[in-house]
């Protein structure tokens, strides 16, 4: 048996019952033969309450302060998980972000990792013990600060691990079943997918998909890590994200279905930059502004000019929490740029079609507005890709717009409805 990372998060392991599940489970995977390496996140909701205190005493948190700060909730899933291994008779030892060797650089809340060098979990797994190790979290190359990997930083943490110590998988345990065809929140009939490839996943998690962070299967697609999707309050066959099916599935390979799902967002914000003088270098500079910022751009649309006034109108669309920062960023620029006015709108929602057959398969397009449409729903942006089609509309339409277009898509299941264990779907 080789080696194997799991990861778990908040809501596996958010209580004291919670965490004593979480050890039988790690436990078992080591009698099986396995050396085991652990992921954890914060317990339950820890971290937005550590969030709240920081916006309680400071309501702009210094960002080094900040990542030290978070970081503690990890800190605390990984002792307390390593007790209750102990305590089931097994050696186990937890290690922070920085002990664990995960390298990054020196942003704030948002570090990315450059390497990770796990010699302490390569002895602690030599001498017979399992490796707790805290997600979310490194320490910075050149000042040695703790730094935090921003959104889905235990997934991400989890995935670098498995391929700086070869794992043959990384199992990333949750509160649902697997990846599903919708949002089982919304969806009540969406179906368990049991494979899915790394692009469609892509796909799925830059849309919007809860289950896995986009940085997640970017990383193991890159080092070709398999994924195995879980819930830790099952014992159920999760799904599996890889390259190619993976050796469990049965029968013949065929083309990949059509369709692999819907997933939506409601996290964005639009930004639309009124009365642009139509001439070349305009766009680049709006968009160096929002750069210049590090915040990423999701969606952009520009209108045609108008013959009278050669002004046009760009709209692209960015997460909520960057909204205020991009504004103020543009301002600064209103003058040397030479635009009108700025509108700004944060009641929107974004709904994704997802399917690697969709380029090769005729109507498609056609049958997903068709399905918009007979929901009464409006379409504000579109965007597309040879694996995707997004479109805005209004937030209180995303629930309504998804049921529609999963059901139109021959998506809902026959058979029971898809449960969400923790209430989260993370």
């Amino acid at each position: 048996m080789g080696l194997v990372v799991q990861k778990y998060g908040g809501s596996s392991v958010a209580d004291a019952e919670g965490i004593k599940r979480v050890a039988k489970r790690i436990v078992d995977a080591k009698k099986n033969g396995h050396q085991v390496v652990v992921v954890v996140s914060a317990m339950g909701d820890t971290t937005d309450e550590l969030i709240d205190l920081a916006e309680q005493v400071s309501p702009i948190p210094a960002g080094r302060e900040f990542d030290m700060l978070l970081t503690a909730g990890e800190r605390i899933s990984m002792a307390l998980l390593a007790m209750a291994i102990k305590n089931l008779g097994h050696e186990a030892q937890s290690f922070t972000g920085s002990q664990a060797g995960v390298i990054t650089d020196s942003v704030h809340n948002k570090a990315r990792i450059i390497d990770v060098t796990p010699g302490r979990i390569r002895t602690a797994l030599d001498e017979g013990n399992i490796a707790i190790v805290a997600g979310f979290q490194g320490v910075s190359q050149d000042k040695k600060d703790i730094t935090t990997l921003g959104r889905g930083g235990s997934d991400t943490t989890a995935v670098a691990l498995a391929a700086a110590l070869d794992a043959e998988v990384c199992e990333i345990y949750t509160d649902v079943d697997g990846v599903f065809t919708a949002d089982p929140r919304v969806v009540k009939k969406a179906k368990k997918i049991d494979w899915i490839s790394f692009e469609d996943m892509l796909e799925l998690a830059a849309s919007g998909s809860k289950v896995l962070l986009h940085r997640c299967v970017e990383y193991a697609r890159r080092y070709n890590i398999p994924i195995h999707v879980r819930s830790s309050f099952s014992g159920l066959q999760g799904t599996w994200v890889s390259n190619e099916p993976h050796s469990d599935e049965k029968g013949p390979k065929v083309e990949q279905a059509i369709i692999s799902g819907v997933a939506h967002d409601t996290s964005e914000a639009k930004i639309t930059v009124v009365g642009v003088p139509d001439k070349p270098g305009e766009a680049a500079a709006i968009f160096r502004a929002v750069a210049d910022a590090e915040i990423n751009i999701d969606m952009i649309v520009q209108n045609v000019s108008a013959a009278s006034t050669g002004l046009t109108d760009i709209s692209f669309t960015l997460p909520k929490a960057e909204g205020r920062k991009a504004i103020d960023e543009l301002e600064k620029a209103k003058a040397a740029i030479g635009f009108d006015s700025l509108r700004y709108d944060d009641q929107i929602g974004k709904i994704s079609l997802v399917g690697a057959g969709m380029k090769t398969n005729p109507g498609v397009t056609a049958d997903f507005f068709k399905a918009l449409s007979d929901a009464g729903v409006n379409i504000e942006l579109i965007s597309t890709s040879e694996i995707r089609i997004s479109v805005v509309t209004r937030a209180d339409d995303v629930n309504e717009a998804v049921r529609a277009v999963h059901t139109a898509f021959g998506l809902d299941s026959d058979s029971d409805e898809a449960v969400v264990y923790g209430g989260t779907g993370r």
